[in-house]
C-alpha cells in the first residue's frame, strides 16, 4: 500500500528486481531482453555434463599408461596403476590411494556405459590393487 500512496503523491516507487540499461550515450532506459542473463547454449550445457572426459584428459595428478582401463585383466590394470602412483611425484596422498582414487573414479565414470564384462574387470582390480600393496581386503 505504501508504494500506491508515493505514486498517488507523485513519488516514484522503486521497482523491485528491474535493472535500468546504460545506452552508449550514458542514458538510462528500460533493460531490454537482450540485457537480462544470458541463455545458456548447448554446447555450454554438452561442456558441465562432461567434466569427468575433462578431468581424464588434463589432470595433473599421474600420469596414466594408454588404455590401462581397457585391459582385460585385472592383474595388469592393477599394477599399471601401481607403477604410475608410485612413480608420480604429483600425487597429494599415498601411491595406494592415489591409484584407488583414479580406479574408482574410472568405475563411476563410466557408469550405465561401462559394460559388465569391463565393469566386473575393474572392480577385480581393486582386490588385486590391494593386494599388490599389501593392504586388507576390503569390509563385507
Amino acid at each position: 500500500m505504501a508504494t500506491r500512496d508515493k505514486r498517488a503523491a507523485g513519488g516514484r516507487a522503486k521497482s523491485a528486481g528491474r535493472r535500468r540499461a546504460v545506452s552508449a550515450h550514458g542514458r538510462t532506459g528500460r533493460a531490454s531482453a537482450s540485457a537480462k542473463a544470458p541463455k545458456k547454449k548447448a554446447t555450454q550445457k554438452q561442456a558441465t555434463r562432461k567434466w569427468s572426459a575433462g578431468v581424464m584428459a588434463r589432470s595433473d595428478a599421474m600420469d596414466l599408461e594408454t588404455g590401462v582401463f581397457k585391459s582385460r585383466s585385472a592383474r595388469q590394470v592393477a599394477l599399471s596403476l601401481k607403477r604410475s602412483a608410485e612413480s608420480s611425484h604429483r600425487r597429494k596422498s599415498t601411491p595406494f590411494r592415489s591409484a584407488m582414487s583414479m580406479l574408482n573414479f574410472e568405475i563411476n565414470r563410466g557408469g550405465k556405459n561401462l559394460s559388465a564384462r569391463q565393469r566386473k574387470v575393474l572392480n577385480a582390480a581393486k582386490v588385486e590393487l590391494r593386494k599388490v600393496f599389501h593392504r586388507e581386503t576390503a569390509r563385507p
